[in-house]
């Protein structure tokens, strides 16, 4: 028997890399474990290409970037990770990965209703939440809250500080609180 999978397009999230600087070449090997759509700016290009991966669009503002063949151009003008999830989006990937060197709230907020997204830095993993969210977590792991949260109530976390919170044991935790969303951060 093989082991062998059949992944049809877009069933698992893209992956668009913004920056790989100081990221685990293990993590990225999981990221690109189930063969994704991947995408980079133009400034990760050659790095990424090093590492073998294909490519399969780069965002750029050269129209005669050179790059591997049957590799997508995505033009950009000023802001390269807003249009990489609005081609994304109007391609109909209903989700995404971002490996980025940081997390600027502006950056996402615009795309939270749209698409799934999911950003790594080297020692984050980032999602906007909704309410009710819950997961199942092992004990001692930091969660951080990335901006204020209307009337917050949290199961199974206890508080450390600013924005900063710890899971109390092995099981589930949950936050609840009152706007349309929230992002957290969890320590990789």
């Amino acid at each position: 028997m093989s082991s062998h999978h059949i992944v049809r397009e877009k069933q698992e999230p893209a992956l668009l890399i913004v920056n790989l600087a100081h990221f685990a070449n293990e993590q990225l090997g999981q990221l690109l474990e189930w063969s994704p759509t991947v995408m980079v700016t133009e400034e990760v290009y050659d790095y990424a290409d090093s590492l073998g991966i294909k490519i399969d669009a780069v965002v750029t503002k050269n129209r005669n970037f050179n790059a591997q063949e049957h590799t997508h151009l995505v033009l950009t003008e000023y802001e390269p990770l807003e249009d990489a999830l609005k081609y994304l989006v109007a391609e109909g990937y209903p989700a995404v990965n971002v490996i980025a060197k940081e997390f600027l709230l502006k950056d996402y907020v615009l795309f939270v209703d749209i698409i799934n997204l999911v950003i790594f830095t080297s020692d984050k993993k980032i999602m906007p939440i909704r309410s009710g969210f819950s997961k199942w977590q092992t004990g001692g792991q930091k969660v951080h809250l990335l901006h204020d949260a209307k009337n917050l109530q949290i199961e199974g976390l206890k508080h450390l500080g600013f924005h900063e919170f710890e899971t109390e044991k092995d099981g589930f935790y949950a936050l609840t609180f009152e706007q349309p969303f929230l992002f957290i951060a969890e320590e990789l």
